[in-house]
């Protein structure tokens, strides 16, 4: 099931391996919103606040490993585009290594400093402890995250977007009856929940493994691919760590708006928190086209067509503003009405925040489109630390969006911080790409060369 992307209609190649990873994610987003929805309606209000007072705490960890599997595996996709097997293997065993050796050391890091991390933003009390226990055991489970990200990721630098996808409806799955288990049978509360997502997701990593051993001869390595080599190390890591720091950076302005957010109370917290569950869902189609972009950027720079990559841009633009639209619509008419999936208590206290929280982003979906499909394609093209600046200028305009709501206690100034930010990146984005576009152009694009 490997695809080449360097031949073919771009708009195509595009759309075919964006829709399994948009579905595939939403699958993704059922283990936090199932986890919402039964905590929510089973547990209290209360408990749904402590779950989703953890939200930027487990973005920053689990987006870093995210970014960083995913850059690992740029050079992956990069040297399958150029048709070097032995190479793309060769980087397959170094990212494993380099994966288990930042696991290690994230989970120790996070678990240390978690309580002072939740003192530190705000946390109110009476929803503390449960958020502690919660987002502990989320990172007890770092190496299950890792596991599936990572496997997922170098399915897909082969072109393989479908896979991921089954594996992650069975363990979506998984999780619902995990979460009816632990929580109401065995009445485990937010912990049950979090054990939830964590066996999930590593069923999901354990069929990836099982399936690359049986279905993928390209991917059986040997003893030297295993072998560490320094060079090739560093080239990933170049791309890897500064993907990861892209993905903190932006975690760090999100928890500067959640810090701003807990000043408002439980209740605000509660809504803030359905309706992000809400928007994260539509948003996952941003989320598949940066994936796809940093695939098929890096297929086609390994193989030298410049041209082609420009052809991919415009293409995803084009289907980004689109879904952009159609998606703005829908969630303005009638997306408070979902607020209902995550309580039973003070459900019309909380839909009118939750409604105000869905049109301030809405309305501004086409600038995320531009900060999913330039930053992900310019790092598929190999350029690592270039891109990590937008990440700054998200912190910038979710940081002093934030500041000046806590200041002022406003709720509608948490809910513009994303819209902030988007706009800051992308305008950034869009002046990056056209100069690598004008810096590049016509020359020979070789995969040992694409780092920035």
């Amino acid at each position: 099931m490997e695809k080449d992307m360097t031949t073919g209609s771009p708009a195509k190649i595009i759309l075919g391996f964006t829709i399994p990873i948009f579905i595939g994610n939403v699958f993704q987003q059922f283990y936090s919103m199932v986890d919402t929805i039964i905590v929510g309606k089973f547990v209290g209000t209360k408990a749904l606040a402590a779950v989703g007072s953890t939200g930027t705490i487990t973005f920053l960890i689990l987006g870093f490993l995210m970014g960083m599997t995913v850059g690992f595996t740029v050079l992956t996709a990069q040297r399958f585009g150029a048709g070097d097997m032995e190479g793309m293997r060769k980087t397959v065993g170094s990212a494993a290594i380099l994966s288990a050796a930042v696991s290690v050391l994230v989970t120790a890091v996070s678990m240390a400093g978690m309580r002072p991390l939740l003192l530190f933003m705000n946390t109110p009390e009476d929803i503390f402890a449960n958020a502690y226990t919660y987002v502990m055991i989320i990172c007890a489970g770092i190496f299950a995250q890792v596991l599936y990200n990572l496997l997922s990721c170098v399915l897909r630098a082969l072109g393989n977007s479908q896979t991921p996808l089954y594996f992650l409806i069975l363990a979506a799955g998984l999780n619902i009856v995990l979460d009816l288990l632990f929580i109401i049978t065995f009445r485990m509360g937010v912990a049950g929940a979090a054990w939830a997502t964590v066996i999930s997701q590593g069923v999901s990593g354990l069929l990836c493994l099982f399936y690359i051993l049986k279905k993928v001869p390209l991917l059986r390595l040997n003893r030297h691919d295993w072998k560490p080599e320094g060079h090739l190390a560093k080239i990933q890591l170049s791309i890897g760590l500064p993907m990861a720091l892209q993905y903190s950076i932006t975690a760090i302005g999100a928890m500067m708006m959640q810090s701003s957010l807990n000043l408002l109370g439980s209740l605000s917290v509660a809504a803030f928190t359905a309706a992000n569950k809400i928007e994260q869902i539509v948003t996952q189609a941003y989320v598949a086209m940066g994936t796809t972009m940093s695939t098929y950027c890096a297929q086609n720079v390994g193989a030298g067509d410049i041209k082609r990559v420009r052809q991919g841009f415009r293409a995803a633009t084009r289907m980004g503003i689109v879904y952009s639209v159609a998606a703005a619509f829908l969630i303005m008419a009638g997306g408070k009405y979902l607020t209902y999936l995550f309580v039973s208590e003070n459900v019309l206290d909380i839909m009118d925040p939750v409604d105000l929280y869905l049109k301030c982003v809405a309305l501004f979906f086409i600038p995320l489109t531009v900060v999913n499909v330039y930053r992900n394609g310019i790092q598929g093209m190999g350029f690592g630390l270039l891109p990590m600046t937008a990440g700054v200028a998200e912190l910038i305009g979710r940081g002093v969006t934030a500041m000046i709501s806590a200041h002022y206690r406003s709720y509608l100034g948490v809910c513009l911080a994303s819209p902030a930010a988007w706009i800051l990146a992308g305008g950034l984005l869009l002046i990056m790409y056209y100069y690598i576009l004008r810096h590049y152009y016509g020359e020979p694009l070789a995969y040992q060369k694409s780092t920035f």
